[in-house]
């Protein structure tokens, strides 16, 4: 009998950590959580439906392309809390439950969505109408410069997000290197002329002409093996 209680609440309390887990809140609720300092704000909708909207400070990760999606999440902190939206919701939930079965330990989803948080009168950035970047601006730019990072990514990238750190001491230890920023999520058609294929990219120019390319995430030991190697 003594054996059959202990099991008992084993299961209860399996259960009821599941359940906690298992986290769909209204905006109401949803909102109060994005004052933590720890949040990361995870949108899994197209990028085409971030630029039209998104709750600030949103990171992007389209979960209908599984490749972009897993690519950008392990840019994530598993240990910290993940507050998750799509559209109206289908999306969110089946990228939440991905979350929670590969380690993410507090996954919080928006119920109703982005549609019902916009309804409801809640506030929400917009992409910025930004004159997109030229072939013959970014040529000005790097003219005359005999060492250029470009770096290519957006601020609602994850990996973008996680570089961003790596390659300020990068540049703090290499100061003749010119750092050219382009946001991939504006100046698009510059970055397809550039066939760079994801984000973040990075080029290293030297007088103009490409040494190097690297798409995704590196350490500040790989960066400067490939500086070393290649300035």
């Amino acid at each position: 009998m003594r054996n059959l209680i202990v099991v008992m609440l084993l299961l209860f309390v399996s259960c009821g950590g599941a359940a906690q887990n298992n986290k769909e809140v209204a905006a109401d609720e949803f909102e109060k959580g994005l004052t933590g300092k720890q949040i990361q704000l995870l949108d899994v909708r197209t990028a085409g439906e971030f630029r039209n909207g998104h709750i600030k400070g949103s990171l992007q990760a389209n979960w209908n392309n599984q490749e972009e999606f897993k690519e950008r999440i392990a840019a994530l902190d598993k240990s910290k809390p993940v507050y998750i939206y799509c559209m109206s919701g289908p999306r969110s939930q089946a990228a939440g439950e991905w979350l929670r079965t590969n380690g993410f330990t507090n996954v919080v989803e928006l119920q109703g969505g982005f549609s019902n948080w916009k309804r409801i009168g809640k506030p929400f950035d917009g992409m910025p109408d930004v004159k997109q970047m030229t072939m013959s601006d970014y040529n000005q730019q790097i003219t005359g410069k005999e060492y250029v990072l470009v770096d290519i990514g957006a601020e609602w990238c994850p990996p973008c997000r996680k570089m961003e750190p790596v390659i300020n001491e990068f540049l703090a230890a290499n100061q003749n290197i010119f750092l050219l920023k382009i946001d991939g999520g504006i100046h698009t058609d510059l970055m397809k002329q550039l066939n760079a294929e994801g984000l973040p990219t990075f080029l290293l120019l030297k007088n103009g002409q490409e040494v190097w390319r690297y798409k995704g995430v590196l350490s500040k030991e790989e960066l400067n093996k490939l500086w070393q190697e290649k300035k």
